[in-house]
């Protein structure tokens, strides 16, 4: 199975960078929320999956993540995230703080 990213994936993964997790203000991927990202180049219309958790199962703003994923990845052209796009919210394995980037583990003051 090959790791190299198809041009979705990676458009994708540059769109969740710039979800900000409204608690925390810092994006999802640097906190490591989203575990994969699957988006094969070669169907019409696109499709695409995100398998994602959040810092706590009991997370109050829980609701409100898939449709912030989902406003963000509108901007991809011929991608609509509402179409397109299943989310898979799951809690195993469950996060920890190591699933995050050093820049920020330290902006939150874990380092």
């Amino acid at each position: 199975m090959s790791t190299k990213k198809t041009k979705l994936e990676k458009k994708l993964w540059k769109g969740l960078a710039n979800v900000i997790d409204p608690e925390l203000g810092i994006d999802i991927v640097s906190l490591g929320l989203i575990y994969s990202v699957v988006a094969p180049d070669d169907k019409t219309p696109p499709e695409a999956s995100i398998t994602m958790t959040l810092t706590t199962p009991g997370c109050p703003l829980a609701h409100v993540f898939e449709d912030l994923v989902k406003q963000q990845l509108l901007n991809i052209p011929g991608f609509d995230p509402y179409r397109d796009l299943a989310i898979d919210l799951v809690f195993d394995p469950p996060w920890v703080q190591d699933m995050m980037s050093d820049e920020a583990k330290a902006e939150l003051g874990f380092e």
